[in-house]
């Protein structure tokens, strides 16, 4: 991921107010509390100003669950310790994921 996307993800973390690391059910939680509270049909301030929170935090949402459906990670200790992954390394991530492919590692394959 570029330095872009990244700073796209840390702008849509600060929308829904969410901490540095936070979970699925976080996510969705804060963006439920701030629909609710900025949706045009129900805000104190108007719609006009509503309505362009509301999209940002719409955008916002949707980028994160974009992010987060990308990703698997192993759901089991023994997976995540028979390939060591380390998700903060990122050469043990790329090689978690494609070590194993000829076109991406070092390996080379038998012509048959």
């Amino acid at each position: 991921m570029n330095s872009k996307e990244w700073r796209a993800i840390e702008q849509a973390r600060e929308v829904l107010r969410l901490p540095e690391r936070a979970s699925l059910a976080e996510i969705k939680r804060n963006y439920h509390r701030l629909s609710k509270l900025h949706h045009p049909d129900a805000a104190a301030s108007g719609p006009e100003g509503a309505s362009d929170q509301m999209y940002r935090i719409t955008a916002a949402y949707e980028l994160l669950m974009r992010h987060c459906n990308e990703y698997r990670f192993p759901l089991t200790r023994e997976e995540a310790e028979e390939v060591g992954l380390d998700i903060h390394d990122p050469e043990g991530w790329w090689q978690a994921r494609f070590g194993q492919d000829p076109l991406w590692s070092n390996r080379k394959t038998r012509r048959r």
